[in-house]
């Protein structure tokens, strides 16, 4: 319901980016054109503030590198990129499929990678689009939560969230592997409303983080010890008897397992293992076992290890010895799917074809591996849509010799990414400012709708236009070949996206209702508040029959996880950039003075013992390749880490998955389809230059 004021035309938003804050915005345009963007104040969790990057949308709509129209090259590799039209690259696309078609009898010769870099629902077009031609392969998983997830579903049978503003009644909030003063930002007011009536701050993180610093007492915990930690603090609280009994006896299933468990454990040898100082972690300790409630805040880093499901898992169960779940103020926060209620009904036009064979799935951490072993048939085609994955997959050697293989890569972008230069044909995408769209959250509880603001800059589609467009050159080629709606319109298709359920949570009757302003979903502020849980038990699970049936260990067990060798002796951490997401945003202009060029955080003791002095070149590498960086020395980083912020840097040969495997982590199977990945289970060497 766009409206006018001071001259602008204003229409609604919501940051549709992977991230916690799912913000809401204000447009406002002027002759057609976008002039500023602002913070929506009718969103009650943004509150009408964005970050840095939410203000910077104008430079990114009209940035002079976006890409304007569609860009073919008939010989790869040759950099002589020529501007064709849709109709021409619609042929080129749909006369692959069908040729591949005809060569393999299947089109399990195409391919799919699609993922997160823009959480509208009509984004799921492409899925659609792809669904309705019959089999084809497709990526599985996610590189971001898989093991969180998988984690929460074994202790309490599902994952879901409190609703942010309940932290601020916490007399504790421990923020564990979280930074949300970089990555969350509207947050930030609940932490401070918590301090201010008297809540302590604790931050447990590897790093020395802008949060960190906020904190009443920080723990630099060794990466990927974070269970080791949790269960001595389970085992000090046990021996101190600081446990809420009631709470234990009616709404929990295996404690007396667990209780002899946790016996069993040496405590000197489980602080060892996070680094850390008897007296500090019995402090810690002494305030979890005489505060209540506790908020507990897991960020997706701690799972990003091989055994970070089990190290979540050692948490919930914290949470639970101490009665801290389902309070005002306490319970587990990690991730929540709860108002992502769609009907997924754009995904499933299922192919006329009548064939009977299921899509190829790949888990998406092990893209390239899992394809080079197949071969009946091979991937001879791929779609990229909604990601960067010469940036963001890890074993990029791998990656690129699966792409040199194929003989049609087709990326869809506003950008000429990494993955772009790789590919054949690249087609040009819409903003959020540019379609009609509703996104959700995965942290708080608000959804919103993207209203078109502008038109589509110069000839870029949205992923549903190009799903459209797609599915007719098909159909005109081979009749009845795609089921996708060609002519339906956004708004239809929303229709068919809302059902009755997701409308009573936001108490409206029809979406255009989100015109008006975003709606908080009626879900219960306090998560879990009935203490009936969604396992098969119906109560906490210290005990998983599940997670035994799946080969995993059924309670939250000690797993020391991966170590250092000698020949690769130092951790190399890559966490997301405070003006970065992924790699979106990285190449504005803006965020290229904040992070002009990619460095390596080493401790000082580090440097000294590698004779590396601030600001000079060095080797960060291991088996599978090297990074040329200017070393930061920093006292935030431990010294056995080597840090460099993941992303993409235009007109660099930087990458950090250069040196990352393909090391999987313990779960994610449940949750998303396929184990996650141990981004942060990577060793390097360093050398001066």
């Amino acid at each position: 319901m766009a409206y006018q004021q001071d001259g602008y035309t204003v229409t609604r938003h919501v940051c549709p980016r992977n991230c916690y804050d799912a913000c809401g915005m204000l447009a406002y345009t002027k002759n057609g054109v976008l002039r500023k963007v602002e913070g929506d104040p009718a969103h009650g969790y943004t509150r009408g503030k964005l970050c840095a990057k939410g203000y910077s949308y104008v430079q990114r709509v009209y940035h002079p590198e976006r890409l304007k129209y569609p860009l073919y090259r008939s010989t790869r590799g040759s950099g002589s990129w020529e501007q064709i039209s849709w109709e021409k690259a619609m042929e080129i696309i749909a006369g692959k499929m069908l040729e591949l078609q005809e060569r393999y009898g299947s089109l399990l010769p195409v391919g799919l990678n699609k993922y997160s870099g823009n959480f509208g629902v009509l984004h799921n077009a492409v899925e659609g689009m792809f669904n309705s031609i019959g089999p084809t392969t497709q990526s599985i998983g996610s590189p971001c939560w898989s093991a969180g997830l998988d984690a929460q579903y074994y202790d309490f049978g599902a994952y879901t969230t409190s609703d942010p503003e309940e932290m601020g009644k916490a007399q504790l909030v421990l923020l564990w592997g979280v930074n949300p003063a970089w990555t969350a930002i509207h947050s930030m007011p609940y932490v401070y409303q918590a301090k201010e009536q008297g809540a302590k701050i604790i931050v447990i993180d590897p790093v020395y983080t802008t949060t960190a610093k906020k904190a009443d007492l920080y723990l630099q915990v060794n990466p990927g010890s974070d269970g080791a930690l949790a269960l001595a603090l389970a085992k000090i609280i046990l021996a101190n008897n600081q446990l809420d009994r009631e709470f234990i006896e009616e709404h929990t299933l295996g404690w007396p397992e667990f209780c002899d468990y946790l016996s069993s454990l040496d405590l000197k040898e489980l602080i060892s293992l996070c680094g850390q100082k008897t007296t500090v972690v019995e402090e810690l300790a002494e305030l979890l076992g005489t505060s209540k409630p506790v908020w507990f805040w897991l960020g997706f880093g701690l799972q990003r290890h091989t055994y970070g499901g089990q190290s979540m898992r050692a948490i919930n169960a914290l949470a639970a010895m101490t009665g801290n779940i389902g309070l005002p103020g306490a319970g587990v926060q990690y991730a929540h799917q709860d108002t992502w209620i769609y009907s997924g009904s754009i995904k499933n036009f299922q192919s006329n074809t009548g064939n009977p064979v299921p899509n190829r799935y790949v888990n998406i951490n092990q893209f390239a591996g899992e394809l080079a072993q197949v071969n009946d048939p091979p991937l001879i085609m791929l779609w990229v849509s909604c990601r960067n994955l010469l940036s963001q997959d890890a074993n990029q050697a791998q990656l690129l010799q699966l792409l040199s293989n194929l003989e049609l890569i087709v990326t869809v972008d506003q950008f000429f990414t990494p993955t772009a230069e790789q590919s054949d044909l690249v087609l040009p995408t819409t903003t959020h400012f540019e379609e009609l769209d509703v996104v959700s959250s995965y942290w708080h509880h608000w959804v919103g709708l993207n209203e078109q603001a502008i038109k589509p800059y110069y000839e870029s589609k949205s992923d549903l236009e190009i799903a459209q467009v797609l599915a007719k050159t098909l159909n005109s080629l081979e009749p009845g070949l795609s089921a996708f709606p060609c002519e339906a319109s956004a708004e239809s298709l929303l229709d068919g996206e809302f059902n009755q359920e997701l409308y009573n949570l936001l108490g409206i009757t029809h979406w255009r209702e989100l015109e008006k302003g975003p709606r908080r979903a009626n879900l219960p502020k306090t998560a879990w508040e009935n203490k009936v849980f969604k396992t098969p038990s119906g109560k906490f699970e210290f005990f998983s029959r599940r997670a035994l049936h799946r080969g995993l260990p059924a309670m939250a067990e000690l797993k020391p996880g991966l170590k250092p060798g000698a020949k690769y002796p130092y951790l190399f951490l890559t966490p997301h950039p405070q003006h970065g997401l992924n790699s979106q945003f990285s190449n504005l202009e803006w965020a290229l003075k904040v992070n002009p060029e990619p460095v390596a955080y080493l401790h000082p003791v580090t440097a000294k013992q590698k004779g590396i002095k601030p600001d000079s070149m060095i080797r960060v590498f291991n088996e599978k390749g090297e990074l040329t960086v200017k070393a930061v020395l920093s006292i935030e980083v431990p010294p056995k880490v080597v840090l460099c912020y993941q992303g993409w840097f235009p007109n660099t040969d930087f990458n950090v998955n250069r040196l990352t495997g393909t090391t999987l982590t313990d779960m994610g199977e449940v949750a998303t389809g396929a184990k996650g990945m141990a981004f942060y289970d990577t060793f390097v060497d360093i050398a001066k230059i």
